[in-house]
């Protein structure tokens, strides 16, 4: 019997934060939402987690030897697929250069699986920059997810990185936010603020959002400076950057408008009862001032979306949550939302 469709990947991130823990709870609490999902991870790490999470209430966690196998495993079982060496068990809440490894191998199983066809989707959970860093190489050349998959992606290509752009979206039910830089200094962030580096978030922003509503979007371009720079008198990117690749953005046929004044535009982008936002994403300059907005609105409802990757993949909008690790209070909201999120791009049943 053939499966459906291709299943989703949930890597579990760092094994000493509460990525596991909440891929437990949203198996034990989500059971239609989790079908022809798995764990690309460690059966021991989820099998702690799990216990963790019910309390000594038995909830089975069962190996499986291919990603098609998760269609057939029935309700009330978390499937895993054993990617990495057996772990040893490792403690709640610290930073441990094996917890990264770990966590950086499962992301780099989960990403070459989706190059060649195993799975529809990757829904990564949490891991800890500097435990990934701790690991060594190759480890400790990515500052987070969305770097190491964008390696990987370039390399399966065959292509140089640069010629693999990404960028991040962060999404709710009410507002989405496209960076056009991601893990950079302040200083650094606003010299990548380039007539290129704005106009591909752009395309990448308007090309995901194409596919996902259905229709051209409408997107807003947040300014850099105060009041958008104020005519020139609070700085002049506005004027020598954005004005003009909005006008090429239009002339290719996108629905681009701006730029608008950063204090204000995500409030205008905001959906919310009563009040239809006015623009479908907004474009932000930098990390910041575009997850702000969102993150204010509720972590525990974002939703981490890399744009421009051959593949699909969503995460929660938040870290490992040391503090919280191996309490079992940690709330699986957000990878709930990644996973509806996964399922939408990928065209599986809600």
């Amino acid at each position: 019997m053939s499966a459906p469709t291709l299943p989703i990947a949930l890597t579990p991130g760092d094994p000493c934060g509460i990525g596991p823990e909440i891929i437990a709870r949203t198996w034990r609490e989500q059971p239609l939402l989790v079908h022809g999902c798995f764990v690309a991870g460690d059966a021991g790490v989820m099998r702690r987690a799990m216990a963790l999470v019910c309390g000594g209430v038995p909830f089975p966690v069962a190996s499986i030897e291919a990603p098609s196998e998760a269609w057939w495993v029935p309700p009330g079982c978390l499937p895993v697929l054993q990617v990495v060496a057996p772990a040893p068990v490792l403690p709640w809440g610290v930073v441990d250069a094996r917890a990264g490894q770990l966590a950086g191998e499962c992301v780099l199983w989960a990403t070459r699986a989706a190059l060649r066809g195993e799975v529809s989707a990757i829904v990564t959970a949490p891991l800890h920059k500097e435990a990934l860093h701790a690991a060594g190489a190759p480890w400790d050349q990515y500052p987070g997810h969305t770097e190491l998959l964008q390696a990987e992606c370039a390399r399966d290509a065959g292509v140089p990185l640069a010629r693999m752009p990404v960028r991040m979206m962060l999404a709710n039910d009410e507002l989405r936010t496209v960076l056009v830089s991601i893990h950079l200094s302040m200083r650094e962030a606003l010299d990548a603020i380039t007539p290129q580096q704005v106009m591909q978030t752009l395309q990448i922003a308007h090309d995901a959002l194409l596919r996902l509503l259905g229709r051209v979007p409408r997107i807003a371009v947040a300014g850099v400076n105060p009041h958008a720079g104020e005519g020139g008198l609070f700085g002049r990117e506005e004027i020598e950057v954005l004005q003009p690749v909005i006008a090429q953005a239009v002339a290719k046929g996108m629905d681009v408008l701006g730029p608008y004044a950063p204090d204000t535009v995500f409030m205008r982008a905001r959906h919310a009862p009563g009040h239809p936002g006015e623009f479908d994403a907004v474009v932000a300059m930098y990390h910041d001032q575009g997850l702000i907005p969102v993150k204010y609105l509720g972590v525990e409802q974002g939703v981490n979306v890399t744009l421009g990757l051959p593949l699909i993949r969503t995460s929660p909008d938040h870290g490992t949550a040391f503090d919280l690790a191996g309490q079992g209070k940690a709330d699986a909201s957000s990878l709930v939302q990644a996973l509806r999120m996964a399922r939408q791009l990928a065209g599986l049943p809600l």
